[in-house]
């Protein structure tokens, strides 16, 4: 660490997890962070309610979105930007959809900070995979169907430093089915039929699948399918992103099949 750049900071940076829409699912230490910053960096996927409800009024706030498929803040320019108000002497709050350390980036941002002289706090915050499935009233472990589960994204790094093989879904298929593992795909709604055909490798064709856009949100929507019919389904269903994919045996017997496709168990 650089210790003269440590000692000039006189800011503060927390990366704060917002949750997967619903307000209410905020954890009350990231309201607390919310409340106290001067400077709100915030992700396309944050809630307005959220800024609105506690966002101090003399807060200075930048929209700083990324979403697959749309133009998107550049991830040095967030980093740059962050850097620069705590080095301002701002107190700073990087506010992520869900939880900044799954599929959030935010590893990528405490390393950059640190390698500035700058120590951050991280606030988790409820992932969308999770209050997905929940709002389906089904769990994503059981002992009866599933030991385990996996988080996975649908859309791997690209470009200069990407991985040099993409994920191996037949391999985490046939993972899957023999250590009885729920998968979680995030950002997959775009490769659905990729997806599709290489899971069909290693796990059977019935596999229950269900495809939720907007968990926790008013507006959600969900299909509830099978792994052969998984980008027939979202077609079908009108899913867009942003959407969770699960896919495994805790979804038999979905009683979200016969909910109505905007059915939310969150509540207001």
């Amino acid at each position: 660490m650089n210790n003269a750049a440590s000692s000039s900071t006189a800011g503060s940076c927390t990366l704060v997890g917002a949750g997967p829409g619903d307000p209410e699912l905020l954890t009350l230490k990231a309201v607390k962070a919310i409340r106290a910053a001067t400077v709100l960096l915030v992700d396309d996927l944050v809630s307005d309610s959220i800024l609105a409800s506690h966002a101090r009024p003399d807060a200075r706030i930048v929209h700083v979105g990324k979403r697959g498929g749309c133009k998107s803040t550049p991830q040095a320019f967030i980093e740059r930007l962050m850097i620069t108000a705590v080095r301002e002497g701002e107190t700073v709050v990087r506010l992520k959809g869900g939880d900044p350390f799954i599929f959030g980036r935010g590893g990528e941002e405490v390393e950059h900070l640190r390698e500035a002289g700058i120590e951050c706090t991280v606030v988790n915050g409820i992932t969308a995979g999770l209050a997905a499935v929940t709002s389906l009233g089904v769990p994503l472990t059981h002992r009866d169907h599933a030991q385990g589960v996996v988080f996975v994204t649908g859309h791997a790094k690209t470009g200069a430093g990407a991985a040099e093989d993409p994920t191996d879904w037949r391999a985490l298929a046939a993972t899957a089915h023999s250590a009885r593992l729920t998968l979680v795909i995030y950002m997959g709604v775009a490769g659905a039929g990729h997806i599709e055909r290489e899971l069909l490798h290693g796990l059977p064709g019935d596999t229950p699948v269900a495809v939720v856009q907007h968990a926790s949100l008013p507006h959600q929507r969900h299909v509830a399918t099978t792994l052969e019919r998984l980008q027939a389904g979202i077609a079908e269903a009108g899913i867009a992103s942003p959407a969770v994919i699960v896919v495994g045996d805790v979804l038999r017997g979905l009683a979200a099949a016969a909910l109505p496709a905007d059915a939310n168990r969150f509540g207001t």
